[in-house]
């Protein structure tokens, strides 16, 4: 059978992505910030003061790529490093005035970009969405690396329960989803 990539999990969610992106980036260069540059804006508008490290680990992010836009961020303004107090080997991030003035129209502009990508959705399917894609990025979160597949039913054996499925709560170990249809 010939790949379908719009039946690719993986296509799909860079593709999403890379939308997202577009929508923010038109948003946030009249602002003054790239959509790279969002997520750490939104961990220091929360707790100003992160080291890098920190960032790094809160963002899931590579060091280097926390690097560089720590680095576009500070020349442009947006923050400005200082000597830990404790840890002679560590820099504080903090937000300058400007960095902190952009919070409001910042997360306007993100809220609009998704407003934007979620047009025509019925707020449950919304909300099925974002879950589903919580989901996702939890089962994706421990898969090894190293090109091994990990083991998954086919498609026969998972039609059965798919089929026999009633609405009854998957045993996920999360809190059910409301009933937003109504």
């Amino acid at each position: 059978m010939a790949y379908d990539r719009m039946e690719s999990a993986t296509y799909l969610a860079s593709l999403l992505a890379r939308c997202f992106s577009r929508q923010l980036q038109e948003r946030g260069r009249a602002l003054g910030f790239a959509p790279g540059q969002y997520p750490v804006l939104a961990e220091l508008w929360s707790a100003d003061g992160l080291t890098q490290r920190q960032l790094v680990d809160r963002l899931d992010a590579e060091q280097a790529t926390i690097a560089n836009t720590l680095s576009r961020m500070e020349r442009d303004g947006l923050v400005a490093r200082r000597p830990h107090p404790t840890d002679r080997r560590a820099q504080q991030i903090f937000l300058t005035e400007h960095g902190r003035a952009l919070e409001g129209a910042a997360r306007g502009a993100a809220q609009a970009a998704d407003d934007a990508l979620f047009t025509g959705f019925r707020r449950f399917e919304r909300e099925l969405m974002l879950e589903y894609m919580r989901m996702a990025i939890a089962n994706a979160a421990p898969l090894p690396l190293s090109g091994a597949a990990p083991e998954t039913e086919t498609e026969a054996e998972a039609e059965p329960e798919a089929e026999a499925w009633s609405g009854a709560e998957a045993d996920t170990g999360r809190e059910p989803l409301p009933d937003l249809s109504r």
